[in-house]
């Protein structure tokens, strides 16, 4: 079969991203690729999205209230009409390659159910939270196994018969989260293959702050993915790889030395032994940074990297116990009714 006679339907849950879309739709439409559709899902915006979308997209869906990025997905595929749905963030640009790519690696493996790619090293906002947070996820996907067991709907396409058999993305979120790791891991439960394109690389057109990053890592990412782990366990891969889990540790060993440190000095030595072992434990990613960005940048990244361990290790913490212990009443009580 001809790869350009695969039809794909490129769906974008879209709220309030207009200043994005003014980006990423016509991104689309220079696409290398010539039998795609474009379905573009409104989640009830009051910025004008959808007037703008119908410039571009074949398909434009309106939300009658506000859901969330899964149930608009969801929406979204309903109404396609391809054997492949790509989905795309809104805030995303797309190369003139990427259905190219997505295509091609589908069509060579039919035991592939879906992929997915990855930011690339040049993030549309030039502050340091953007360009930090983008290279960070740039870093850990490239160097990921691309045999993956999650999967990534700010760039990433399934197989439309497969995405319909397994119900689409939960849609018990209510906002954007994890949604699409879980469809992940119930893919590969079911035994369907997730690859990792590592040349499958999208340009990002968030704007990151230090508020905006923090809410993001703990309250969308961290705690829910949390919960995931409670029933699932957590994949060697990606952000969970061991040297990231010993990192995490270690940067909260640091941490309460350096608290303890202004209450009794010789505690200097174990604080610069614990912050020399978290840089060599990272030393790839620093030397990413300083190859990518200069000296200032990565003394600065190196800081917030080691803030990024202790929050999120300290969140994995407290929320494993609350998680857990909310499984137990909840047998218990199950087991007190029968």
């Amino acid at each position: 079969m001809n790869d350009n006679k695969i039809y794909v339907s490129v769906i974008i849950p879209v709220y309030n991203a207009k200043k994005y879309l003014t980006y990423s739709l016509p991104a689309m439409r220079r696409s290398d690729y010539p039998n795609f559709e474009v379905i573009v899902v409104d989640d009830n915006s009051a910025d004008g999205s959808s007037e703008f979308a119908e410039k571009y997209a074949d398909i434009v869906l309106k939300m009658e209230t506000k859901v969330a990025p899964a149930q608009a997905r969801n929406k979204g595929a309903s109404a396609s009409k391809g054997e492949i749905l790509f989905f795309i963030d809104s805030d995303v640009q797309i190369a003139p390659d990427s259905i190219s790519r997505v295509v091609k690696a589908m069509k060579e493996d039919r035991n592939i159910a879906a992929v997915f790619g990855s930011y690339d090293d040049n993030p549309f906002y030039k502050n340091f939270f953007s360009q930090y947070k983008n290279l960070l996820h740039h870093f850990v996907h490239q160097r990921a196994n691309p045999q993956a067991q999650t999967f990534w709907a700010g760039c990433g396409a399934i197989r439309r018969e497969i995405f319909l058999k397994e119900d689409g993305f939960p849609e018990k979120y209510s906002s954007a989260s994890i949604e699409d790791v879980e469809l992940g891991y119930k893919l590969t439960e079911k035994g369907h293959e997730i690859r990792l394109l590592k040349g499958l690389q999208v340009t990002h057109l968030k704007k990151w702050n230090f508020v905006t990053l923090l809410k993001s890592d703990i309250v969308y990412r961290a705690i829910p993915w949390t919960r995931l782990a409670c029933e699932k366990g957590l994949p060697l891969d990606l952000n969970f790889k061991l040297l990231d889990r010993i990192s995490g540790i270690i940067s909260c060993l640091l941490f309460i030395n350096l608290v303890l440190m202004w209450h009794w000095n010789p505690l200097v030595l174990l604080s610069v032994t614990f912050a020399g072992v978290l840089f060599y434990l990272n030393r790839n990613l620093y030397k990413f940074f300083l190859k990518k960005r200069g000296i200032l940048f990565t003394i600065r990244a190196i800081l917030f990297h080691w803030f990024y361990f202790l929050y999120s290790s300290v969140t994995f913490a407290v929320f494993s116990v609350y998680f857990s212990l909310r499984n137990v009443f909840a047998r218990n009580s199950k087991s007190g009714r029968t």
